[in-house]
């Protein structure tokens, strides 16, 4: 039995992760200048998440998200963008009440969306934002 990636995955290789760690260090040596600091969530969320704050009528919520049942039969998700996982974050670890007023964050790393990959689409992506 041959042996290839899933549908709508990639394999990042030598050749190329050099470039990925080059772009990712710009990515954090511009977010430093800017004191925008890095979160990281983890890679799947309670469902509710996303579909409270996607909407659950979306594209995204109903035909796009990789979900699934934990052995304890709650609903958990892959998550598909990360604005979601920040907020959850900051309000649940009382961010807000920092003393810094203004407080941006940043995240990077691999998000998933069930859909028919297209030319130059994945099921699994990398995505940078800031918050």
């Amino acid at each position: 039995m041959a042996y290839s990636a899933p549908r709508g995955t990639v394999d990042i290789l030598s050749d190329n992760s050099g470039q990925w760690q080059q772009l990712e260090q710009l990515l954090r040596t511009i977010c430093a200048n800017y004191n925008v600091k890095e979160m990281r969530t983890p890679i799947f969320e309670h469902t509710e998440l996303f579909t409270r704050a996607v909407g659950d009528t979306t594209d995204v919520v109903t035909k796009e998200m990789y979900t699934f049942e934990d052995k304890k039969g709650r609903s958990m998700t892959l998550r598909p963008e990360g604005t979601a996982g920040i907020a959850r974050s900051y309000v649940e670890n009382k961010l807000y009440a920092l003393p810094e007023k203004l407080q941006k964050y940043y995240y990077m790393g691999p998000m998933f969306r069930y859909e028919r990959p297209q030319s130059g689409r994945q099921r699994q992506f990398h995505q940078f934002g800031v918050e």
